[in-house]
């Protein structure tokens, strides 16, 4: 890819790249929707990921060119910008942006850029690209922040530049992924620590539906919005401050306050999805795999029945993990409503798992999705001259 890149690099800008990077996407294993809800999740980065090749120009220019999309940008150095239009490069003029009002020292770049992750499909493409973009920015700069500080960059990066009122799981997990290992991390404290992934016989499926998400942005602000409505209901007598706050007993205790029935079942997601990561990383210390398995099901199941946030697409192949014996547990992940869903399979197996469900699939939606394992890797990195890591 470094190769491949670097020829790319010099015809479009007629110099050779001097930096290249890599940030990978991420799924989460568990805890969906409750990141902006001051809950636990259960992220871990994967295989795929956003490269991008770096030079320094003398033209006060920044530069913006990708494999992936035909529009590019040129422009002249400023002290701030604004978001222009949908096109994918305000990902990192936002992350330029954020750098700028920290009174970073930015010179003239032209940057390449290209991802192998399914654009639409839940795995955290634009969280890739943001942070490959502060990461390499910091380097290259010597800008000095830390990844924490990083990750919360590129989240306001996400929630006050492009307008999506996302937490900071994605950014997290991109940023501080470890190999072989799951991030449990609390998005109210910042607190994490790394879970090791002891699944055995099985490995990571990830299955991208190949319906795009193009609701997920809309109603993932919607949900946000049910959240904050049902958290301040119950904060008429509860002293809480997320709704992650309460366990579910407690929950139950104080339900009635909600009187609106939509609500209701968004705050019981929430909490319930949040107890079911803790029993999640019991289930992966102990090698309790069943349990694991039976978890992701679970999670699924509150996510189509009470948040709302599944689809015919998704839940055809969740409902197919279920008559599949070699395979534990299934689920979507992400923002929902089309991407991905992930799955549990016996490594022994899977290519008949990908066949038969590929067919399953095709029958009832009318075109294939696409299954492929994963190992779980490493966060954002600089990529050395053999192309391998180096910090």
């Amino acid at each position: 890819m470094k190769e491949e890149l670097q020829k790319e690099f010099r015809s479009r800008f007629e110099q050779d790249a001097s930096y290249f990077f890599f940030c990978p996407g991420r799924v989460n294993l568990i805890g969906e929707h409750i990141d902006y809800n001051g809950g636990r999740v259960l992220p871990c980065a994967i295989s795929l990921g956003s490269w991008i090749a770096v030079a320094r120009n003398n033209e006060k220019k920044l530069r913006f060119h990708s494999l992936n999309f035909p529009e590019k940008a040129e422009l002249h150095l400023q002290t701030s910008y604004s978001r222009s239009g949908k096109a994918w490069f305000n990902y990192p003029l936002g992350v330029v942006n954020a750098l700028l009002q920290r009174d970073a020292c930015i010179s003239g770049m032209d940057l390449l850029y290209f991802g192998d992750l399914p654009i639409g499909a839940g795995l955290s493409s634009s969280a890739s690209i943001e942070m490959a973009t502060c990461f390499a920015l910091n380097e290259i700069f010597d800008i000095g922040i830390s990844r924490t500080d990083m990750a919360q960059l590129c989240k306001s990066v996400e929630n006050n530049f492009i307008g999506v009122n996302s937490g900071i799981m994605d950014q997290f997990a991109v940023a501080m992924g470890k190999k072989d290992h799951a991030l449990l991390l609390d998005c109210d404290t910042l607190e994490h620590e790394y879970i090791p992934f002891r699944t055995g016989d099985y490995g990571l499926v990830i299955i991208n539906s190949n319906k795009k998400r193009e609701l997920a942005d809309s109603k993932y602000n919607e949900r946000f919005s049910e959240c904050g409505a049902a958290l301040r209901t119950l904060r008429r007598e509860v002293e809480i401050e997320h709704l992650c706050d309460l366990d579910p007993a407690r929950f139950e205790m104080h339900r009635h306050l909600i009187e609106d029935p939509v609500l209701q079942k968004r705050a019981l997601h929430v909490v319930t999805e949040n107890a079911r990561v803790r029993d999640a990383v019991i289930a992966l210390q102990t090698g309790d795999i069943e349990t694991f398995g039976k978890l992701l099901y679970a999670s699924h199941e509150s996510l189509r029945e009470w948040y709302e946030v599944s689809g015919k697409e998704l839940d055809t192949i969740v409902d197919f993990c279920k008559t599949f014996a070699g395979c534990a547990g299934a689920r979507m992940t992400g923002a929902g409503f089309g991407g991905c869903a992930i799955a549990l399979v016996r490594n022994s197996v899977v290519e008949e798992f990908s066949q038969l469900l590929v067919k399953h699939y095709r029958d009832r939606i009318g075109y294939d999705p696409e299954p492929f394992a994963s190992a779980i890797g490493d966060g954002v990195r600089r990529i050395n001259a053999s192309g391998l890591r180096e910090r």
